[in-house]
């Protein structure tokens, strides 16, 4: 840290992003060394295949073409011989006539009132992103009001407790349900559905359904067959992974409908802004390429599997989760894009909280326990200042001494020397020294609009394809998540049965069939035809 050129040639700048990676264990020998990987492992070419709309997604046969979800009305990206920024056009204009028609009154429901609030239905990729960019746009002025007077609620998950959470306080009349399903056969989102649909039309008849909700999928006979209107499902494609779908209707219908059309394009801008720098940066001054090669740096090489993702701002409260999401189910891979067991760890175990929170959570491991390579991300201007008389500094200078103090404490540490020096007794200083020499980068943002984050975003995303470029698999697919899925099937048709016919539990292990033998006798009150029941809170 004392060597001021390292230092300096750790530092990049791009429309207003800072990124500080001299506090990583590296030095400028391992950069060049980590440059001659990435052209070893022809990340450039990688880059290029992907942009061109090659089908580098090969166990599903294709394309991922997430830049061109945000790309510019007069760009050109092919997929299968097609230009296809027409198509993501047209479905942006159609989210924005619509939204602008639900938030003027001129859409209503089926009593002719407004409706103002919003509950967009959808799990894993459908949720965790749209989540944290309306989390981060909460607060932010211009946005804030922008969504006066409106709510957005997402329900993600199948327990009936999630749903109660999100319909207390809500009236059918004023509330707009939007399906985020691409098959519309997910298991967990289309009972949710249902339930949502029994809500509506037994409160204002089933006729209701089609004024108070509408679908993100791309199977329209399922859409219809439901009591959707065809004409209110808004489209998106194959060429789509869920947990890279916030910039598309998954994400940007239910935002519009919060925040109005105007917001989101900012937040698409700010996304393209990235997508167009990943592709064109050389690779010494290109962020997300510097931020994937530092994390297989931390991962396969010097043996640190986790990464703390630690936002200063509470805004970015849903960032981590997010980013744990598009980032272990992308590159959670034990097998090379061939096939082959990989002779060397891939993937990264993510975790996050908010500064200053997390430093009474969970740093007491990182400055003394395990070594976790940290993201600092910082905000220059907070979106809601304070300032008291008399106090030494604003309430967001306070945020950011410890933004800037804690990357510091985590590479210098603190030695038994000084702690001596300090008259700490001897027996509390082996309790009281900090190792230090552990990693961490800082990522500086000039303020958290729309525009910054689409660009946070677009720079996390093209980090996580960088590391799995490099470590040689396809972040593109999920395999990973079907087991558990087809099992489950196995258990609901065995609950069905032992429910409604008494049927013993068979077919599973000693531990299953006890566990669920010890499920269904402590439920059993629960009728085998139960008539239909919806929460009340």
């Amino acid at each position: 840290m004392n060597d001021k050129e390292r230092c300096q040639s750790m530092m990049v700048e791009f429309d207003g992003m800072l990124l500080d990676y001299s506090r990583q264990r590296a030095t400028l020998e391992t950069m060049d060394k980590l440059d001659k990987l990435a052209e070893a492992a022809s990340l450039k070419q990688h880059i290029n295949r992907m942009y061109s709309g090659e089908h580098i997604n090969s166990t599903e046969n294709r394309s991922v073409l997430h830049v061109a979800l945000r790309a510019p009305r007069d760009a050109v990206i092919y997929s299968d011989g097609k230009n296809v920024v027409p198509d993501v056009w047209n479905v942006l204009d159609k989210i924005k006539a619509f939204s602008e028609k639900v938030r003027s009154g001129s859409w209503v429901g089926a009593t002719g009132k407004p409706l103002k609030d919003v509950i967009a239905i959808g799990i894993g990729g459908s949720f965790l992103g749209p989540l944290f960019v309306h989390t981060a746009l909460q607060t932010d002025p211009e946005a804030a009001e922008f969504a006066k007077g409106r709510q957005l609620r997402f329900l993600a998950n199948v327990d009936p407790i999630d749903v109660a959470r999100n319909i207390a306080g809500l009236n059918p009349e004023t509330t707009l349900v939007v399906v985020v399903s691409k098959t519309f056969t997910t298991a967990e989102t289309m009972l949710n559905a249902r339930t949502l649909r029994e809500w509506i039309s037994s409160a204002l008849g089933p006729c209701a359904v089609a004024k108070h909700m509408v679908a993100v999928s791309t199977n329209l006979t399922l859409v219809e067959k439901f009591g959707i209107d065809t004409n209110n499902a808004f489209a998106f494609w194959d060429w789509v992974g869920g947990r890279y779908s916030v910039c598309s209707a998954v994400g940007v219908l239910p935002l519009s409908l919060q925040y109005g059309f105007p917001i989101v394009e900012k937040f698409l801008k700010g996304a393209s802004s990235i997508d167009q720098h990943f592709c064109s940066a050389p690779f010494e001054k290109n962020i997300p390429v510097l931020l994937g090669l530092l994390s297989v740096w931390n991962v396969s090489f010097l043996g640190y599997p986790a990464r703390a993702i630690l936002p200063y701002s509470q805004a970015l409260e849903k960032f981590a989760p997010h980013i744990q999401q598009v980032s272990m189910e992308s590159n959670g891979k034990g097998v090379s894009i061939d096939g082959v067991p990989l002779p060397y760890e891939a993937g990264e175990i993510d975790f996050g909280e908010p500064g200053t929170n997390g430093q009474h959570s969970f740093y007491q491991l990182i400055h003394q326990g395990r070594v976790i390579p940290c993201d600092f991300i910082g905000i220059v201007k907070s979106q809601q200042p304070v300032y008291l008389k008399g106090e030494l500094v604003s309430n967001h200078d306070e945020l950011m001494s410890n933004f800037f103090a804690q990357p510091d404490a985590l590479a210098y540490g603190k030695t038994s020397e000084q702690l001596l020096k300090e008259n700490v007794p001897q027996h509390l200083i082996p309790h009281k020294t900090f190792s230090g020499n552990r990693p961490s980068l800082s990522l500086l943002l000039p303020s958290l609009n729309a525009y910054n984050i689409g660009q946070l975003l677009a720079s996390y995303e093209h980090r996580i394809a960088v590391e799995g470029f490099v470590w040689g698999i396809n972040s593109f697919d999920q395999w990973g998540v079907e087991l558990g899925k087809s099992l489950a099937t196995q258990v609901r048709k065995q609950l069905h049965a032992s429910r409604t016919k008494g049927d013993p539990v068979e077919g599973f292990n000693f531990s299953t069939t006890t566990l669920l033998t010890r499920y269904l006798e402590a439920s059993s009150d629960i009728p085998a035809d139960p008539p239909t029941l919806l929460p009340r809170i």
